[in-house]
């Protein structure tokens, strides 16, 4: 049956405990199937290794910061992160003199007035999706959306940068500004997707590793593998997933929208922020090993 080949991949399940080496094993066991698609995005943009390694001493050095929050002793506290990393003194002392690296921004006031798009009333249609709209004019329009998210640049330089991103079209013969079919993403700026990157992933992992150094419930972190397979179904099977993406999109945001005006109106504290991701990836089934023959 096709059925009895789907799994669900059910990650809030807490590993049983287990003696430290052998779980040290299968953490580094773990970080080598992390670090590969990593190591092959750095060569191929000519980073070489020891950038990597000042990158991985310094997060050492922060969370083992992070770790000794509270210390008692905060005068050890760089004999205290020597002892957790295993870096020397005089190799820590330097890494908390030296600033943290600039990293790419990873949100834009493209970004924003997109997610505006997709989440009010009035600049979407009966079935939750974006309608087109005017690019000037007093309501619904792309200026007062623009307006709505920004008054420190100007609604034609953001038409512009989400044009150039490929993010809307503007149709000058009517003057109208819809969406992009496929967005989300911007595809064609490299260094802004390199930055989602970082974040998505980043928390994601961030997600997954609270789960596990805890009960597992904290944050919800699933996944679901098919496998067997073809080419032609993996095709179809994308289309599925876009679709899955936008009724998330236009159902959800809505709601998330809602939760917040009722802070805002209920005077709350607003000061959490929730990330929602969706991934999907297609490839080849590992080999198997064949059955042995018969003797």
């Amino acid at each position: 049956m096709m059925w009895s080949r789907l799994k669900s991949i059910d990650h809030d399940m807490q590993t049983p405990p287990d003696a430290l080496q052998t779980e040290q094993q299968a953490l580094l066991a773990a970080l080598g199937h992390l670090l590969q698609p990593f190591a092959k995005l750095c060569l191929a943009k000519g980073i070489p290794i020891q950038a990597v390694e000042e990158l991985v001493r310094q997060s050492y050095v922060n969370a083992a910061t992070r770790a000794c929050d509270g210390a008692p002793n905060p005068d050890r506290l760089t004999s205290r992160i020597s002892t957790m990393t295993g870096l020397t003194r005089r190799e820590v002392r330097r890494i908390q003199d030296d600033p943290t690296p600039e990293l790419p921004p990873t949100r834009s006031v493209a970004s924003d007035v997109l997610t505006y798009w997709t989440s009010q009333t009035e600049y979407v249609n009966k079935a939750g999706k974006p309608i087109a709209i005017p690019r000037q004019g007093e309501k619904a329009s792309f200026e007062t959306l623009a307006n709505s998210v920004t008054k420190d640049v100007h609604p034609k330089s953001v038409l512009a940068e989400m044009i150039r991103l490929n993010l809307v079209k503007h149709h000058k013969n009517n003057d109208m500004v819809e969406l992009v079919e496929e967005i989300f993403v911007p595809t064609n700026d490299w260094v802004q997707m390199v930055g989602f990157l970082g974040t998505n992933v980043g928390e994601h992992l961030e997600a997954a590793v609270t789960n596990v150094l805890s009960d597992g419930h904290q944050h919800f972190e699933q996944a679901l593998l098919a496998d067997e397979l073809s080419s032609e179904s993996i095709v179809q099977a994308k289309q599925l997933i876009n679709e899955q993406w936008r009724s998330l999109m236009t159902t959800l945001g809505p709601k998330l929208q809602q939760l917040m005006d009722a802070d805002a109106a209920a005077n709350r504290p607003q000061d959490q922020q929730l990330r929602i991701g969706l991934y999907s990836l297609a490839k080849e089934m590992p080999a198997t090993n064949p059955a042995a023959p018969n003797e």
